[in-house]
């Protein structure tokens, strides 16, 4: 691929980076939707319509911080090509097949940062990161499941707290009714996050094109088709992961869910309005293990965990090589 393509090609890589829109919905429902489905407050083929729809209107909440995270502050936009592009998105969309057939929760964020980061070594060597941008992106894989862990930490202890003294029947009802509440700020949270992460990409692509002139910005439509992509995901579910997220790693009552869906919910805007493109599912895994942990330590299925966790490490080097190979098939056949 050359720097310059033609328009139809650029329009089937267009389609390619919302196809890995859509997988990342669907890897990634299970996120938005687990905790509702686990708790049984929401039947799954309803959970998911509610969180489809946050998960669209999204970008009326936040800022586009993080799609300019990923467009131009993980790589050198100047170095980006179509042939970058198509092995970023490659990689990722690998990764993500790979880890939705063994129903692993790893992370659709990281493996594309790790894409996009394994292309430009590719192409352009070690000079072609941005290392303050990577920099944050790599400290959000410990620092957002362990927000996520503290924040549900203390919450179900300030909420158990508050309701000593009513029964277990009236907390429980009254939970049903608040994980609504919940389920939908952490959907937001996902979508917020989630899709801006293949506006950059978008954007960065159109960018190398000339088509958004001298500065780099986020067109409208594509905002739009990037958000309606995520909820079409998230509407055909992930329910080979929302079993893992709801029940595997911790057992989880409504007053559980709804403390880890408010405090992955937190870290998500926190993450978005600070432009950091944040695992959703590293964040409300480590908000379902503080529950959890919260309950009993033992209550935490940390094999599991730990599972997940080494899913996690392997994310970015697995994808930054499979995407750096594809690069470099790339430039071969051209």
């Amino acid at each position: 691929m050359d720097a310059t393509i033609a328009f139809p090609l650029l329009v089937g890589l267009v389609a390619v980076a919302l196809f890995f829109d859509f997988l990342n919905g669907l890897h990634d429902a299970a996120n938005s939707i687990a905790t509702i489905v686990s708790t049984r407050v929401l039947r799954p083929h309803y959970a998911v319509f509610w969180a489809a729809f946050f998960n669209f209107i999204a970008f009326l909440f936040f800022g586009l911080h993080v799609a300019e995270t990923v467009g131009k502050g993980i790589v050198d936009a100047d170095i980006v090509t179509p042939a970058v592009i198509f092995a970023a998105l490659v990689g990722a969309i690998f990764w993500n097949i790979v880890t939705w057939i063994a129903g692993i929760p790893s992370s659709s964020s990281h493996a594309l940062i790790g894409g996009l980061v394994g292309a430009g070594v590719a192409k352009a060597g070690t000079g072609a990161i941005v290392w303050s941008g990577l920099g944050k992106t790599v400290a959000a894989i410990v620092l957002s499941p362990a927000t996520g862990f503290v924040l549900a930490l203390v919450l179900i202890l300030v909420v158990s707290w508050l309701f000593v003294r009513q029964t277990p029947f009236a907390v429980d009802n009254s939970f049903r009714v608040l994980q609504f509440f919940s389920a939908s700020l952490y959907s937001l949270g996902h979508g917020g996050n989630d899709a801006q992460k293949t506006m950059g990409i978008i954007a960065v692509l159109l960018y190398s094109q000339g088509m958004l002139g001298q500065s780099f910005y986020v067109p409208l439509w594509v905002v739009i088709t990037c958000q309606s992509a995520l909820a079409l995901g998230t509407l055909l579910g992930g329910w080979r992961i929302v079993h893992t997220m709801g029940s595997k790693i911790t057992r989880l009552n409504p007053m559980q869910g709804f403390c880890a869906e408010t405090g992955g919910a937190i870290t998500l805007f926190a993450a978005t309005w600070l432009g950091v493109p944040v695992s959703t599912t590293h964040t409300i895994t480590g908000a379902i293990i503080g529950v959890g942990a919260a309950r009993r330590v033992s209550a935490v299925r940390w094999g599991i965990a730990g599972n997940i966790v080494v899913a996690w490490v392997i994310t970015l080097p697995a994808t930054a090589a499979i995407s750096a190979l594809t690069y470099l098939a790339t430039r071969l056949a051209a």
